[in-house]
């Protein structure tokens, strides 16, 4: 089993930055981890992956730019950092691993960490 505890969120002006950090403990997983949000009112999305060994980095293209997704291996952590952040990035973020492919959500979620922009 896997567990996943995201940290991070918080409150920020339009255009400031926040730093989101998902932390794994129990089995180690070897497939992508990934970022995912649901905006209010909307469809849950893609935000951000990167496979645990290593690779090719997935970004949506509506943060492409301003967020990026980093791992520290001997942390069990996968970090996204927000930049020039906008009302409409105002979501719970959720934290998830499993499956194979990267945009894919796969079978183990964190429990969310709200991010909320203001204009």
């Amino acid at each position: 089993q896997v567990q996943l505890v995201e940290s991070g969120g918080g409150l920020v002006q339009a255009g400031g930055s926040l730093r989101l950090s998902c932390t794994a403990s129990g089995r180690t997983f070897s497939s992508y981890v990934r970022w995912f949000r649901p905006p209010p009112g909307k469809e849950r999305e893609f935000v951000a992956a990167t496979a645990w060994s290593g690779g090719r980095i997935h970004t949506a293209d509506s943060v492409k730019g301003r967020f990026t997704i980093s791992r520290d291996n001997a942390k069990s952590t996968v970090d996204l950092q927000m930049n020039s952040l906008k009302p409409e990035d105002t979501a719970v973020y959720y934290c998830n691993t499993g499956g194979g492919l990267p945009a894919i959500a796969g079978p183990y979620w964190g429990q969310g960490t709200q991010v909320t922009v203001s204009s």
